[in-house]
């Protein structure tokens, strides 16, 4: 089960990147816009290290752990997505004329 590192791994890395690019630019739009991107990559984060975990494991404790890891990564992955469409919506209605 090579995927889930590597998904890991990739997922750690785009967070980074957008909170960086958060620091980067002064439009809070942009700013938002970003942070929900950084959210989406941190819910994922979350969320592949909870089913990473108990492949690895497969115990009981490391079952009841990751389902919390799975709902928390799950909140942040939809809430990401939700703001990511609000704000792409926003920044079309204001800058494309």
């Amino acid at each position: 089960m090579i995927i889930f590192p590597i998904i890991i791994l990739l997922s750690i890395v785009l967070y980074v990147y957008y909170k960086v690019a958060i620091l980067r630019t002064k439009d809070k739009l942009t700013q938002a816009y970003f942070n929900a991107k950084s959210r989406i990559c941190l819910g994922s984060f979350v969320f592949f290290f909870a089913v990473n975990q108990y492949l690895f494991y497969q115990t009981k404790i490391s079952l009841f752990i990751g389902i919390v890891f799975l709902v928390l990564g799950y909140l942040q992955l939809s809430r990401g997505f939700k703001e990511v469409k609000h704000y792409r919506n926003e920044w079309k209605r204001l800058y494309s004329e």
